[in-house]
């Protein structure tokens, strides 16, 4: 497509449903590497990033399955993903897979927790210049891991298991956050992660896990302190909803006026827009238990006007 064209001037009326956050959805299914039971997550958006991970942990040996389209389901309502990792059959991570997609670097946490090993290509493989991997890297060998950077991948093995231990971030990285969230998962004894990224995305991962059998408290905070746990069962999670997305469309209202529904929106994760908002004039969003088609009770309705 060349361009796109938008003819104004009318106000937006409507629900539009609102997508699980790509953020979120990456590292949940990242996830499904620390148990051999079915990790089953909702609202998973329809996306190339998505359909790339699937493709990469595939490679490692996770089966997956999608669900059917249901009645009501289109381009831009999320799906439902089942990922079993029943037995990991590969812990190396090709450059081919990893350099189409920099998260997908992230297995190398869930898989040293669970196999004790892993070889991941590095992003930008042989390139020479500053590693944006260091802060990982630091963190799990601040766990007992050791590493060594050979060709272009990074060789982690942790022969006796990872140990929890306190783990300080110089700033703040949310990827680092969750590899080092998921890996202290199964790590024997407790870890304290220091200086950790607050994002919702990172609430969710935490939630999850802890479905899965976690404990983890602290999340959405600075500190995060993770128990660790012999194993982590399955679990069936909803992806938390795309606040970016959330916001476009609310300032897309605020600018032409109208009425929407923002289907799944959370209200909660946007506060400080909201309020903007509210000194413009708008009308501020009404949250209620009644869910959304197909979400679970916890989820919000939120009314733009």
């Amino acid at each position: 497509m060349d361009k796109i064209r938008i003819v104004g001037g009318n106000p937006l009326n409507g629900i539009i449903p609102i997508s699980g956050a790509k953020n979120a959805a990456l590292p949940l299914m990242i996830a499904s590497l620390l148990t051999d039971e079915t990790l089953t997550l909702e609202n998973v958006p329809r996306l190339a990033d998505v359909r790339q991970l699937t493709n990469i942990l595939v490679n490692h040996g996770v089966d997956y399955g999608v669900n059917g389209k249901r009645q009501g389901e289109g381009l831009l309502t999320g799906q439902t993903v089942s990922l079993t990792a029943r037995s990991i059959t590969d812990t190396t991570a090709p450059y081919e897979l990893v350099s189409t997609m920099r998260a997908s670097f992230w297995v190398i946490g869930p898989l040293l927790a669970r196999m004790h090993e892993a070889r991941v290509s590095l992003p930008g493989g042989c390139a020479i210049g500053t590693r944006p991997v260091d802060l990982f890297l630091m963190g799990l060998e601040r766990l007992g891991a050791k590493i060594d950077v050979e060709g272009g991948y990074v060789v982690a093995k942790a022969p006796g298991g990872l140990v929890g231990n306190r783990v300080v971030f110089p700033k703040v990285s949310v990827g680092a956050t969750h590899v080092i969230m998921m890996a202290a998962a199964l790590a024997k004894g407790e870890t304290v992660i220091e200086n950790a990224a607050r994002e919702p995305e990172i609430v969710d991962l935490a939630r999850c896990l802890s479905a899965m059998g976690a404990r983890i408290s602290g999340a959405g905070t600075s500190t995060i302190v993770i128990e660790g746990v012999d194993r982590l069962r399955g679990a069936r999670h909803r992806v938390v909803a795309d606040r970016i997305e959330t916001g476009t469309y609310a300032m897309a209202v605020a600018m032409t006026g109208g009425d929407v529904l923002l289907e799944g929106a959370d209200a909660s994760l946007l506060e400080s827009p909201i309020e903007v908002l509210r000194r413009i004039g708008l009308s501020p969003p009404t949250s209620s238990p009644i869910p959304s088609r197909g979400s679970p009770p916890t989820c919000r309705r939120s009314s733009w006007r």
